[in-house]
């Protein structure tokens, strides 16, 4: 399974980079929402890991960009430290599959999650 990780936080780009590539994973990472929906036409991910505070564009904006191009295929799993339900429930709205908070670094939490998108 091919994994995009938008993420401008480098700590959290190496951590999940590494525990994920480490699981047979294979892994591209995003700095910031432009690179993202860039790298999801060029990598074609199965699935991205989307933070939502961002530089460029946020994870909003990612989400928008994707439901008026039709050609991404992409499941998108919000990957955010911001929990407050009305985020959650807005990127949901726009098409997320789910939520993980990544400060919770609760690796068999991704890993089920990504398991039901698979």
């Amino acid at each position: 399974m091919k994994i995009l990780i938008a993420e401008d936080d480098t700590f959290f780009q190496k951590f999940y980079s590494v525990q994920l590539a480490e699981k047979g994973y294979q892994i591209d990472v995003a700095k910031d929402g432009v690179e993202a929906i860039e790298k999801l036409k060029s990598f074609q991910p199965d699935v991205m890991l989307l933070d939502i505070i961002m530089p460029n564009k946020d994870g909003f904006d990612v989400l928008e960009a994707m439901a008026d191009d039709p050609s991404i295929k992409t499941s998108v799993v919000v990957f955010s430290t911001l929990g407050q339900e009305e985020d959650v429930k807005r990127a949901m709205n726009l098409g997320a599959k789910g939520y993980v908070n990544k400060s919770f670094f609760d690796l068999d939490g991704l890993l089920k999650k990504l398991n039901e998108l698979s």
